[in-house]
């Protein structure tokens, strides 16, 4: 076997119950996510009260929490590469499932401040595990699509754990604690093994195209056996064994810039989405709303989320996927300036409805977007590095939050948050890349391949 030709084999496949079974396993660990990224802010109300927690402790929490994704960023690409997209997709599962669990047992902000930290590396390396194996695994045609689908569905963890916080956390004072325990069953992703199909694309860049081409053969005959006759696959483009991705290949001209647009997307949206998502709760509650009111209506305004990731789906394949993300980015700088803007109950809703609406389809349609900048052996890399610094910027961001609204007040911080979505839209607009139905390059693509 000298070549599986995996790309083109899994390109011509119709979606199949097997397409669908990945979508549902990739979903359950986004919901787990979404349920678990936003714990600490729906507890740290009741945490400021039970615990004499401060703003700015808060926020240091917070800011190690994304080192925290950074670090898990970068280790899962490492894990993707090494041993596989699949083994890599559960272990992290499991991971951050673990701290989440551990995080139950805290008895002050420091111990809590830890788990969170493990926790949120194990959730920033499970997405960036999830969005290679979902865009190595479907059609060209379709992935942006199914990317998204997977979303709709784990996005819904967002308000499900917040309408749980808003009904448990203010029970008595350990109730707070059932939110981290409903984020650590995330865990169960390990049912879905057996399901589970390795990347052959990954094998592929391994130079192992007899165990690609075993696993393609099974993806086949499910396929083939549920939808008839599979057309015959395009010639194969040849390509060498990528091998082990140093860091320092990101400095290559080929991925050098995806790798600094990348990290621009992802630096704008990381502090534009979660200095809004994180401080919402606690910002409105030092305004002086209960804490059990202004957890409710952040819960109100998280069932955006779904309906974005369904939005995105809609329009990730039928419109260039860039000015998708132009588009959705000054949408949110615009809803999210009038949420700042505005102390009336119901305004508040229906513009952080709107927020997070277009929110995640903008991380839908980014998680789409970012592998296919780069071929085989510069994807986890380059996307793991990107989304890791985007994450590791908010480090800092946070911070930035917490000296804005003691300095200036709560409206400053939304002006903030705008400006930074904008920068991204810009950005994005100058000198983002078309890439609609691209297909993935291979470690070696030829130079007339397409994006």
């Amino acid at each position: 076997m000298q070549h599986a030709n995996a790309l083109n084999r899994l390109n011509r496949l119709p979606i199949a119950r097997f397409h669908k079974l990945t979508l549902l396993a990739v979903a359950f660990a986004y919901f787990f996510e979404f349920a678990d990224i936003n714990s600490f802010a729906t507890t740290s109300p009741k945490l400021i009260k039970l615990w004499g927690v401060t703003v700015n402790q808060v926020a240091y929490v917070t800011s190690l929490s994304f080192v925290g994704m950074f670090l898990g960023s970068i280790v899962a690409s490492t894990i993707a590469d090494r041993w596989g997209r699949k083994r890599a997709l559960l272990l992290t599962t499991v991971w951050f499932g673990f701290f989440s669990f551990a995080a139950v047992f805290s008895w002050d902000i420091v111990s809590l401040g830890v788990f969170r930290v493990l926790t949120s590396a194990g959730l920033s390396a499970m997405t960036v595990v999830a969005v290679i194996y979902v865009n190595e695994l479907y059609p060209a045609a379709s992935r942006g699509k199914y990317q998204a689908y997977a979303i709709v569905i784990g996005i819904c963890g967002t308000p499900v754990t917040n309408l749980i916080a808003s009904a448990v956390v203010g029970i008595n004072d350990w109730t707070w604690r059932l939110v981290y325990l409903w984020g650590a069953l995330g865990v169960l992703l390990v049912l879905f093994t057996r399901q589970l199909k390795e990347s052959p694309r990954w094998y592929e860049s391994r130079g192992e195209h007899d165990k690609a081409d075993a696993v393609l053969r099974e993806i086949e005959a499910q396929v083939a056996a549920e939808k008839g006759p599979l057309p015959e696959p395009a010639p194969p483009v040849q390509e060498a064994p990528a091998g082990k991705a140093p860091l320092r290949m990101l400095l290559q001209k080929k991925y050098l810039f995806p790798t600094l647009l990348l990290t621009v997307v992802w630096v704008t949206q990381t502090i534009g989405f979660f200095g809004y998502s994180t401080w919402a709760p606690t910002l409105l509650a030092k305004e002086g709303f209960s804490v059990e009111k202004s957890v409710f209506y952040v819960a109100l305004t998280t069932v955006g989320a779904p309906l974005g990731s369904y939005l995105a789906a809609l329009v990730t394949d039928r419109f260039e996927r860039k000015w998708c993300l132009v588009a959705f980015g000054v949408v949110i700088a615009v809803c999210g300036l009038f949420y700042g803007l505005t102390f009336d109950p119901i305004l508040i809703v229906v513009f952080g409805f709107l927020v997070n609406l277009f929110e995640r389809g903008y991380t839908a349609l980014g998680y789409a977007y970012s592998p296919e900048l780069f071929d085989t052996r510069g994807r986890s890399l380059g996307t793991g590095v990107s989304y890791g610094l985007g994450r590791l910027s908010n480090a800092a961001g946070p911070l930035i939050v917490a000296a804005l609204y003691n300095g200036s007040g709560y409206q400053s911080v939304f002006f903030f948050i705008a400006g930074t979505w904008t920068v991204g839209a810009v950005v994005l607009a100058i000198f983002g890349p078309r890439t609609r139905q691209a297909t993935l390059k291979p470690a070696t693509a030829p130079k007339a391949a397409e994006v």
